[in-house]
């Protein structure tokens, strides 16, 4: 037992002692590295903000080498009705577009352009609005500008078919200028006037040569306030035996468009 004793008091004696600057030292590098969690430029924000702006540049990068900048489209299609216009009118095919597309990266667009569609409209009986003569044949033209918003769905985790098809969702806001020519009273003059319209929808853009040329399809829902949408000048001239007619001219619109676009 004295022999133990005796063989711990010499290391006790012998060991290296640590320093004062050693024990100061220590010390000092737990505090430095509670600093470091304050030091600006190491905390968690700065290096979301950096990794953010990384992000940033670098999808920058991408789109300046892949995207589309703008894009040109000439289409024709079919414009028709619902509602009381939609029994009214005979559509006259084509409708004929042109368009422009900016595109601010690979998502996102605006557009804008025009569309100009025909139609006619016969009243064979006396009206409220022409008691005398019959109306006869009216013929309706119809040209409307617009723009719009389009943003193109992420494709890159879905099939390649609808990869390459590029489909897009679309909003337009509208304006419709409608004439109504009289063909067979040339002594009345031209009914016309303005609406504010809106609309929406999706379609297609299949490449032909990827960045430069594609095929497009549109399919759009339109809602129009027309100057005659509730007008009394087409409904039956009752009051002299007359029962052709429409009471008003309400109804919604409906487009189909083919585009070939050109891109840049």
């Amino acid at each position: 037992m004295k022999k133990l004793l005796l063989l711990l008091l010499m290391f006790a004696i012998f060991s290296p002692q640590p320093t004062l600057a050693q024990t100061v030292g220590g010390a000092s590098d737990i505090f430095s590295a509670e600093d470091d969690d304050l030091n600006i430029g190491g905390d968690i924000f700065t290096d979301f903000s950096e990794d953010v702006e990384d992000a940033k540049v670098t999808e920058d990068e991408r789109f300046y080498r892949y995207g589309r900048f703008v894009s040109f489209a000439v289409g024709i299609g079919l414009t028709t009705f619902d509602g009381n216009r939609g029994i009214a009118y005979e559509n006259s095919p084509p409708t004929i577009g042109l368009g422009f597309t900016f595109f601010k990266d690979f998502q996102t667009a605006l557009n804008l352009g025009f569309a100009y569609s025909k139609h006619s409209m016969f009243l064979p009986e006396k009206v409220v609005g022409f008691p005398d003569p019959t109306p006869g044949s009216i013929d309706v033209s119809m040209l409307r500008v617009f723009l719009g918003y389009r943003y193109y769905i992420d494709t890159a985790n879905l099939g390649t078919a609808i990869t390459y098809s590029n489909p897009y969702l679309v909003a337009r806001l509208e304006y419709w200028y409608a004439t109504n020519k009289y063909l067979d009273m040339e002594e009345v003059p031209n009914d016309t006037g303005g609406g504010l319209g809106a609309s929406m929808g999706f379609g297609l853009e299949f490449p032909i040569e990827i960045k430069e040329s594609y095929v497009g399809v549109e399919f759009l829902f339109h809602t129009v306030n027309f100057h005659d949408k509730m007008t009394l000048k087409y409904a039956p001239d009752t009051a002299n035996g007359g029962t052709f007619g429409y009471e008003d001219l309400s109804g919604n619109a409906y487009s189909t468009m083919l585009y070939y676009v050109w891109s840049w």
